[in-house]
């Protein structure tokens, strides 16, 4: 449904000094989703965030934003908009609370007590109202990033961009980012890049992969993970499993049976080409053989870095 997008890019290209940053890209970001933009460096991931900005303009193509135009609405566009830059610069001998209330001032009208009302909102929300009143110089990284959020959110916005919010982050500080991020999910869009793998994985609901200024892959997060070669489930077994193999394999549904040995046990990875018969019948075709036991069984599932790697390979080969 259109009223359901918030992001939607037609053929949205951008040439500098005669390099493609960015190839046409067709892009769709729906509401209320966190959305995962991933891809190696200089794969065009900035660009693309600066022209729906709007601090770019296109070479070709369009791109709306709550159905706005990100070249003729621009204001219409930023209003609705936070945004954090990869790397947020401050003014180093202000107070979190005294930066809040200063970029506060640029969207809030009225009594100050509104605005003071709002900033303890935000310290609140990103972990920050024990330390609202030190000087900024003395903040760790992941501090620095947790209010360069609150700073994006000051005007609550309906369309959060994050550019690589956890880059310089050690796994406590990325932890904190990404429940900020899953916090924000119910009253905000969040669109970030970045090439942390993991943290995508565990809170983005759709991913879009770029390479090398082109889009090679856009889809839900489990429909990426679910793998590109087709259904494939994985058996772990323990016991003298031929019988049981040769048996499987002559089903219709069945294109590939690979064994990875471990000791006394072995994984099976059954690919196949109707998941429903496989659902309905393969779990029972191997517990058929009284000589193996079955330790566990399920659909594969795949790592995101398996997925990305393949698809950034395998479109670097075709170049």
């Amino acid at each position: 449904m259109l009223d359901d997008l918030v992001i939607r890019t037609e053929q949205l290209s951008k040439t500098f000094n005669g390099v493609a940053a960015l190839k046409p890209l067709d892009l769709e970001v729906r509401r209320n989703s966190i959305f995962g933009f991933l891809g190696p460096n200089g794969a065009g991931k900035t660009t693309t965030i600066k022209l729906i900005l709007g601090l770019v303009r296109p070479t070709s193509g369009s791109a709306s934003v709550f159905g706005h135009d990100i070249v003729g609405d621009t204001i219409d566009v930023r209003r609705r908009i936070g945004y954090l830059p990869q790397e947020p610069h401050y003014y180093e001998y202000m107070t979190a609370r005294e930066t809040l209330r200063f970029t506060a001032r640029f969207f809030y009208t009225g009594p100050a007590a509104a605005i003071e009302a709002r900033v303890n909102e935000i310290l609140e929300l990103v972990g920050l109202a024990d330390r609202a009143d030190r000087p900024i110089k003395g903040f760790s990284a992941g501090e620095r990033q947790r209010l360069g959020i609150g700073q994006a959110q000051v005007n609550t916005p309906d369309l959060l961009i994050l550019d690589e919010p956890a880059a310089s982050l050690d796994p406590m500080g990325r932890r904190d980012v990404l429940e900020i991020m899953d916090k924000l999910r119910e009253r905000s869009t969040v669109f970030y890049s970045t090439h942390i793998l993991d943290d995508v994985q565990r809170v983005s609901d759709t991913v879009a992969i770029l390479n090398r200024g082109e889009l090679v892959a856009q889809a839900p997060i489990d429909e990426l993970l679910a793998g590109s070669g087709g259904t494939v489930y994985a058996i772990e077994v323990k016991g003298d499993a031929s019988q049981a193999r040769a048996r499987i394999s002559g089903e219709p549904w069945v294109r590939d049976i690979h064994i990875v040995p471990d000791s006394d046990r072995a994984e099976w990875q059954v690919s196949v080409t109707d998941a429903e018969a496989a659902e309905a019948h393969l779990l029972r075709l191997v517990l058929a053989d009284e000589h193996i036991t079955v330790t566990r069984f399920g659909r594969k599932r795949y790592n995101l870095e398996e997925v990305f790697l393949e698809l950034i390979e395998g479109d670097d080969r075709v170049r």
